[in-house]
């Protein structure tokens, strides 16, 4: 199969043409049924041949290429009519039967507060105008009314309030709401990109609209994303300042899979300068060695790791409620337990060399012995809680 896109310079053009390349370059192997041979990329600096050409060879057409923010209100026609009509006559003088996928947005449907818009006006112009050709020609068409979209390489500063946002909050910029109230609805560009290989299968979400609503409907004129989120602006500015919080914190908030949140985190981190790549972690030492956290969780305790010294011995407590995981990841340790009032001790010899987690057991005192007379031993641990300086629930006494 080969691939025409055009706008591939693109937010939506990258992102898609990147996980092209990664089917067709078998890194990405959970489409076994895409056979992909060539893509071809189609933005402003190719010529009206090599357009010409692509058209001539292509098996599905993506055309993404548009205008959102001219200089003038006449190029919103010129832009978003003007290059389709260029598209579909190169097509059509190809003789050309591929499947035609459109971007148009939901400001085409010029009703409530897009009642009016040039833009929407120009995008529903190109909608009727490719039903119309799908129409005379027997050609399959696919026209998509996105919503706001987000994601990584959306560039901030121009059309997006997410990416804008979370450019400025990465930065410590400050950002303006003036109602945070106001709900968007949003399309991560994963699924977005998720429903543009669906439809390279023929797995389209086909629909009819009625308003801004979509009614899915399979024998529908136009096609949709079944998955997107309803926000605020004021979520999204809390979630992201809660997000540039985290090092300091060390608080990794709830991020369910498939949830909003998940997917602006992700969004976030993309927006990063590169000297809040990386950030120091406080690391608490002693004669003995050091103790680190590393993160910590709302709902699933923490992370931190423990280095001893050569012949050191850590520990020597017990929790009521409170349980961990001890995972030695370099050198050799002895862990010992005893069950509170009684006398057994319970061994485990361990290493870095054979991975192993251990329990420490509510109830049970332990301790964690490096075995080694010259080499530091490094331990990984996660409790079930955070720690709570007004609530240690732990208690001094030797195995």
């Amino acid at each position: 199969m080969n691939i025409l896109v055009t706008g591939a310079n693109g937010f939506v053009g990258r992102n898609l043409v990147e996980n092209l390349l990664n089917i067709k370059n078998s890194k990405n192997r959970t489409r076994p049924n895409l056979k992909i041979d060539e893509i071809y990329r189609y933005d402003i600096g190719n010529t009206a041949e090599e357009l010409d050409e692509f058209c001539k060879n292509a098996d599905f057409v993506f055309n993404l290429a548009g205008v959102n923010r001219p200089d003038d209100t006449s190029e919103f026609m010129r832009g978003n009519v003007g290059f389709l009509e260029t598209l579909l006559d190169s097509l059509r003088r190809n003789k050309s039967k591929a499947p035609i996928m459109l971007s148009s947005s939901v400001q085409a449907s010029l009703v409530g507060r897009y009642a009016g818009s040039v833009y929407g006006q120009s995008k529903l112009a190109g909608e009727n105008l490719l039903i119309s050709y799908g129409e005379i020609k027997g050609v399959k068409t696919l026209v998509y009314r996105f919503p706001n979209l987000f994601g990584k390489w959306c560039r901030p500063n121009y059309n997006s309030a997410v990416a804008t946002f979370c450019y400025n909050i990465a930065r410590g910029l400050p950002v303006t709401v003036n109602d945070e109230k106001t709900e968007l609805e949003l399309l991560y560009i994963d699924d977005l990109v998720d429903e543009m290989l669906d439809a390279l299968e023929g797995e389209e979400h086909r629909c009819r609209f009625d308003g801004l609503d979509v009614i899915p409907d399979t024998a529908g004129t136009y096609c949709y994303c079944p998955v997107t989120h309803r926000v605020t602006l004021g979520e999204i500015v809390n979630y992201l300042n809660e997000f540039a919080a985290q090092p300091a914190t060390l608080v990794m908030p709830e991020i369910p899979d498939g949830s909003f949140k998940k997917k602006l985190y992700s969004t976030f981190l993309s927006y990063l300068p590169e000297d809040k790549i990386a950030f120091d972690l406080k690391m608490n030492k002693d004669e003995r060695g050091s103790f680190t956290e590393l993160l910590k969780t709302e709902n699933c305790g923490q992370f931190s790791v423990n280095v001893s010294n050569p012949g050191i011995t850590k520990g020597q407590h017990w929790h009521n409620s409170k349980w961990e995981f001890f995972i030695v990841v370099s050198g050799k340790a002895l862990i010992e337990m005893r069950r509170i009032g009684d006398e057994k001790v319970i061994k485990f010899e361990v290493s870095g060399e054979k991975m192993q987690a251990v329990h420490m057991l509510p109830g049970y005192t332990h301790n964690i012995i490096n075995l080694s007379k010259t080499e530091p031993l490094v331990t990984f641990m996660w409790a079930n809680e955070q720690f709570d300086p007004s609530k240690p629930d732990t208690f001094a006494e030797n195995v």
